[in-house]
């Protein structure tokens, strides 16, 4: 396989980077943290252009689409390289508005663009069991489809731009949404004098049984909320999903609500959290 590149080496690029090492996949990376980069023990690139120079397929994984429109159009930037007939796989969630112009300014430097967000986290981008969704042309799905299956268990290639970024923030209405209902759960049961392990025993063979719950049960119980998919990440993708709605002209009920919920974690500077730290935040507001 080609060389690739990787850009973005938070808690979930940085796991997905080191799937794709273990699958013998030759790398260069770049971050703007340099450790995090040297870490990996690749070649690390001076500059995201410097990545274009080197690889031929070069993945993405930011924050939101304000670092994303850095990394491509600013100084260094991806687009000032040898970005010529190369891909970019960019799988960080972004805005569906902001999206459609990264396609537009990729296609007008000669070089491909797709849209590939994951749903699930740290332990499942390191097993190979992230699930990922593909908006772009076919041909540059078919190019990258070949990697992504080193990352992905269900790959979803759902075309039309923009349309991958939509569904990603859909799916985290729902993993928000559960992420604080279980949350208040936990606590309500707390204050009603059940010990919290039974609480979360309780929930995991009844109604809170999902995979928010597989994934949080243990960081709630313990209240280690070392990140995987921190509290600002989620606030952030809510907030997208409200200007969708907004575009869209409908309501969003609980999606708006659930924001509010995280946006707590704010006030003490917890937002860099795992989301599950939002079990704490609902815990003190009840006193």
């Amino acid at each position: 396989m080609k060389k690739a590149g990787f850009i973005g080496l938070g808690h979930l690029g940085g796991a997905m980077a080191r799937r794709l090492i273990s699958e013998g996949i030759d790398l260069v990376v770049w971050n703007r943290t340099v450790q995090k980069a040297k870490d990996l023990g690749v070649e690390v690139a001076a500059s995201p252009a410097g990545v274009a120079d080197r690889a031929d397929i070069i993945f993405l994984n930011l924050f939101d689409s304000a670092a994303v429109r850095e990394v491509l159009t600013g100084s260094g930037g991806l687009l000032e390289g040898d970005v010529a007939g190369k891909l970019i796989v960019d799988t960080t969630t972004n805005h569906f508005f902001d999206v459609l112009a990264f396609h537009d300014a990729c296609s007008g430097k000669d070089c491909d663009y797709i849209e590939a967000p994951v749903l699930g986290s740290v332990i499942p981008a390191s097993q190979g069991n992230l699930v990922i969704l593909v908006s772009g042309e076919v041909g540059a799905f078919e190019r990258a489809e070949p990697y992504l299956r080193r990352l992905g268990r269900n790959i979803f290639f759902l075309g039309e731009k923009a349309l991958a970024n939509r569904m990603k923030l859909v799916n985290n209405l729902v993993l928000g949404t559960f992420m604080a209902v279980i949350a208040e759960a936990t606590v309500l049961g707390e204050r009603s004098g059940i010990q919290k392990e039974t609480v979360l025993d309780i929930l995991s063979a009844g109604a809170g049984n999902s995979g928010v719950m597989n994934a949080k049960k243990e960081r709630i119980l313990n209240e280690d909320f070392t990140t995987h998919f921190s509290a600002a990440l989620i606030y952030k993708d809510l907030h997208y999903l409200q200007d969708l709605a907004r575009t869209l002209r409908v309501p969003l009920f609980t999606g708006a609500m659930t924001k509010e919920i995280f946006a707590l974690t704010f006030r003490e500077n917890k937002e860099p959290l795992d989301m599950s730290v939002v079990y704490e935040e609902i815990r003190a507001g009840h006193g």
